[in-house]
């Protein structure tokens, strides 16, 4: 089987990127996408679905900790400049749209937490658009699991979705879709469906371990009578009601009184025979690779690893640069692409501001403006906007290290001693050549003239 085959019976099988028209009625296909996702059982015997994976505490923090951080960041609106720089465009309507309010309901911090969530689990978000005059000015977000994509017979692609009780159908122009990864389909996989032999497990584990306790670290099993003894119906029946009221938390420690000849053999392991605690550990780390977080940024440190110092610094650098830099360059082109018209792409775009995630970190920040501010990147103004401090007069110019002059007037000092006298003299407030002759006076009138050599 070649590549493509392999894709498009992969396509095929898990729904992505179908093409043609749908067989059956329209109206039941979101009902049976939503039955589907239900429906799926895992090797382990368990039901996988969005809802029990959220069950899952690894599961959970992961979908949580990159919406929220996602969501917290807010994307700003720029315009390219002609000197190849760019202006903040805060009064375009698509600033309106993206940082302020996407619709009556939601912040803009709640609706992006939310398409990254839908992203995570199902693959998709989906966000139904209102326009006016040509611009987007609502999106209302869809429930993915009663949305559907297809091609119709034009090979364009149409989205059903399920909205209050009745079926509706829209051209791409009228949805925005964020999808996660995919093999080049209409839809993104879903970890949920890819993932089901990884969440079962978990899911199987945490319901062992919850029935473990439930029944009081009791053990199911057999009782075994003497050879030359048989029970009855009756007398079988008995013993299970007595055994039933031994059963669960509360009757722990309690004792059984047993007929003579009566002896007790477990049926099941128990949780250190099947290294529970240590399955639960390893699917916490499975879970985090499949939603592309590290283990340690959700609580959970590995083997040798520590929850502090410089290491955990590198790890929380290296997911923002190799996992969450690639989901916002996702969420800024989508943005770009489905809301913005063709004219517009070329100069308006939008960005997720990165530089968010180091608003805790003061120190990084202040090196970080360190640096800018010697080097001529970044003016005084800029600096202190950005920390929501007003601006001061004369802070809106660049200056380098060399005695911190303005970049215009490089060249024109004498030379580096000359700024550094320049310097010396604006910190002595004065001629630095009276200062030393009024110095000297001083000191010759206060030991006398015989110890000048007069």
């Amino acid at each position: 089987m070649g590549m493509w085959s392999w894709v498009g019976s992969t396509v095929a099988r898990f729904g992505t990127g179908q093409q043609g028209k749908l067989s059956g009625a329209p109206e039941d296909e979101p009902t049976r996408k939503a039955i589907s996702y239900g429906s799926r059982l895992d090797s382990a015997g368990q039901t996988v679905t969005q809802k029990t994976t959220l069950g899952l505490p690894a599961a959970w923090a992961c979908v949580r900790l990159k919406s929220d951080v996602v969501g917290s960041m807010g994307m700003g609106v720029f315009e390219k400049s002609k000197d190849g720089g760019r202006v903040d465009r805060g009064d375009h309507w698509l600033y309106d749209l993206v940082h302020e309010q996407p619709n009556l309901d939601q912040t803009a911090s709640e609706f992006w937490s939310g398409m990254v969530a839908c992203r995570d689990l199902w693959g998709n978000g989906y966000a139904l658009k209102e326009t006016l005059g040509g611009r987007t000015t609502t999106l209302t977000p869809l429930a993915p699991d009663t949305t559907r994509v297809f091609r119709n017979s034009d090979n364009q692609r149409m989205y059903r979705f399920m909205e209050r009780g009745k079926v509706e159908t829209v051209p791409a122009e009228k949805m925005f879709h964020l999808r996660g990864l995919t093999l080049g389909g209409d839809e993104g996989l879903s970890v949920v469906e890819f993932g089901r032999r990884t969440l079962g497990s978990s899911i199987a584990a945490n319901r062992v371990a919850a029935d473990t306790f439930k029944g009081g670290m009791q053990l199911a099993g057999f009782m075994e009578v003497g050879s030359h003894s048989k029970l009855s119906a009756e007398q079988r029946a008995d013993l299970l009601d007595i055994f039933d009221a031994f059963v669960g938390d509360a009757m722990r420690g309690r004792i059984v009184p047993l007929e003579k000849d009566f002896k007790f053999q477990p049926l099941k392991m128990n949780p250190a025979e099947v290294q529970l605690l240590e399955s639960r550990g390893w699917d916490v780390e499975e879970i985090c690779r499949w939603f592309d977080v590290f283990p340690i940024l959700i609580g959970h440190a590995v083997k040798g690893q520590t929850m502090f110092g410089s290491g955990v610094e590198q790890t929380l650098l290296g997911w923002q640069t190799l996992k969450l830099n690639p989901l916002c360059c996702n969420i800024e082109q989508s943005v770009k692409m489905q809301l913005l018209g063709p004219a517009e792409r070329k100069q308006i775009y939008p960005e997720i501001n990165r530089f968010a995630l180091m608003a805790a970190d003061s120190a990084a920040r202040a090196a970080l403006y360190s640096a800018f501010g010697q080097n001529g990147v970044m003016t005084r103004g800029e600096m202190r906007r950005r920390e929501n401090l007003p601006s001061m007069p004369g802070d809106d110019f660049l200056t380098v290290q060399s005695n911190l002059v303005p970049l215009d007037q490089l060249g024109k000092l004498p030379n580096a001693e000359q700024g550094a006298r320049s310097a010396l003299l604006n910190l002595l407030g004065g001629d630095i050549d009276a200062l030393i002759d009024a110095r000297l006076k001083a000191l010759s009138t206060s030991l006398g003239p015989a110890n000048f050599g007069e």
